[in-house]
């Protein structure tokens, strides 16, 4: 539909632009060039609607000629990705030697030379020809981008996004060619909220691919591990269990500083008396806390299924399957930490709401004594304020018997105040 309507608007401008060639006018010069300019903006407004791979297309089947005038109008900021998507003899033919460069993100290679690895960060398509990875990491590249490295690879990198509502049994599988996919989880616990951040591993020809679009801990310090210790990864499957043994280390780390978190809480709700603020608190921190416990059970149960799923599969050495049975040892040992903290925080939770209730009762305790201390008070006074008993002050002047009523009044208060704390003490002498 993209090409149809550009190849339209181009034959419709050609044919405007010829006619008016051919008329003759007063001032044709001025009216063509405004005419021309109209056209190359109704151009920019169609390819605006259009995706990077839609232009890409729609060039490809253009005469070198018109696919030169669209380039010619292209938003600068979207040339990287088009180009990424281009032929090579077309890139060339619009922009010469100019290489796509990757813009967006960052793209992460991982190789083993004489059993040393080297991480370096691939900027254009040269540098990723020039490559011989065991690992290639996509943090937050275009689709563009990962359309043009799927190619040169032979296979397709999906957006993580795209594979959250996938059903649990369908998250690793095999494909007919062998390729290995696998969806993950990672725990990004940054900011006040945690999150669970997914991430696509493919593993074809010997090579990791993962794609992501959250800049994860756990993938940096590999990177920074791989560099500074030799002989840890021959290959790629050692870097994908690694990554998955790092995960669980941050997941183990997080939940310390969870139980750090929950026993602050814990104290402060010990204390004699807890204000309806510090409560809010209290209740907010051991939400967050409940939301990163789940966080890491969902996404530890997700990397308990992955581990078995190369396992079962024998997708593993000798060597790895050692590692992997000890990623699941310590799998195994964090989910009874978090059934441990539940039942901390579910206590931490009924504290603090029952001593929001002892709160709420204390006010009203107040409130009761009030209106137990002014109901005779009202009575009285609405007693003395009824006109048929004004025969009752009836020879008396009004100041000294309004006088006499008042007191009366406070007298009788103050004595049911008295009367009500002295059986509130008798309670209290009662308790054991």
């Amino acid at each position: 539909m993209s090409l149809q309507t550009i190849t339209e608007l181009l034959n419709k401008q050609k044919l405007v632009e010829q006619m008016l060639h051919n008329q003759t006018m007063q001032r044709q010069d001025l009216v063509e060039s405004m005419t021309h300019k109209q056209h190359l903006s109704e151009l920019q407004v169609a390819l605006g609607r259009l995706s990077p791979g839609e232009i890409a297309t729609t060039l490809e089947a253009l005469s070198l000629q018109d696919a030169q005038l669209l380039w010619a109008q292209v938003n600068p900021e979207m040339e990287e990705d088009i180009l990424w998507e281009l032929s090579e003899l077309l890139r060339e033919q619009l922009v010469g030697d100019r290489e796509p460069k990757f813009s967006k993100g960052s793209i992460n290679v991982c190789e083993l030379i004489n059993e040393q690895v080297r991480v370096t960060e691939i900027t254009s398509y040269k540098d990723l020809v020039a490559a011989k990875p065991i690992w290639i990491d996509l943090f937050d590249a275009s689709e563009s981008e990962r359309r043009a490295i799927g190619r040169h690879y032979g296979l397709k990198l999906p957006n993580p996004d795209d594979l959250t509502d996938l059903e649990v049994s369908a998250r690793f599988y095999i494909e007919e060619n062998g390729e290995i996919h696998l969806n993950s989880n990672f725990l990004l616990n940054r900011g006040p909220t945690p999150l669970s951040i997914p991430v696509v591993f493919i593993i074809n020809a010997d090579i990791l691919f993962t794609v992501r679009h959250e800049d994860l801990p756990v993938f940096r310090l590999q990177r920074l591990r791989a560099r500074n210790q030799a002989g840890i990864i021959t290959d790629c499957k050692e870097v994908l269990l690694d990554l998955y043994d790092a995960d669980v280390a941050y997941s183990a780390d997080a939940l310390e500083d969870s139980y750090v978190t929950l026993r602050q809480a814990g104290q402060k709700v010990s204390s004699e008396t807890i204000t309806d603020a510090e409560a809010t608190r209290i209740l907010a921190n051991i939400a967050t806390e409940e939301d990163l416990n789940g966080l890491i059970q969902g996404n530890m149960l997700n990397t308990q299924r992955a581990v078995s799923f190369l396992m079962r599969n024998r997708f593993l050495s000798k060597r790895q399957s050692v590692t992997a049975n000890q990623v699941l040892r310590d799998i195994e040992s964090i989910n009874k930490h978090t059934a441990f903290l539940l039942e901390k925080i579910n206590f931490l939770m009924e504290a603090t709401v029952g001593f929001v209730n002892v709160n709420q009762n204390r006010y009203i305790s107040q409130l009761t004594i009030i209106n137990i201390v002014f109901m005779p008070l009202n009575l009285l006074a609405g007693i003395g304020g009824m006109s048929e008993y004004t025969m009752m002050t009836e020879g008396i002047p009004w100041p000294v018997a309004y006088s006499v009523f008042t007191a009366g009044i406070v007298l009788i208060g103050w004595l049911t105040f008295v009367a009500l704390k002295h059986s509130n003490n008798q309670r209290q002498r009662k308790k054991p």
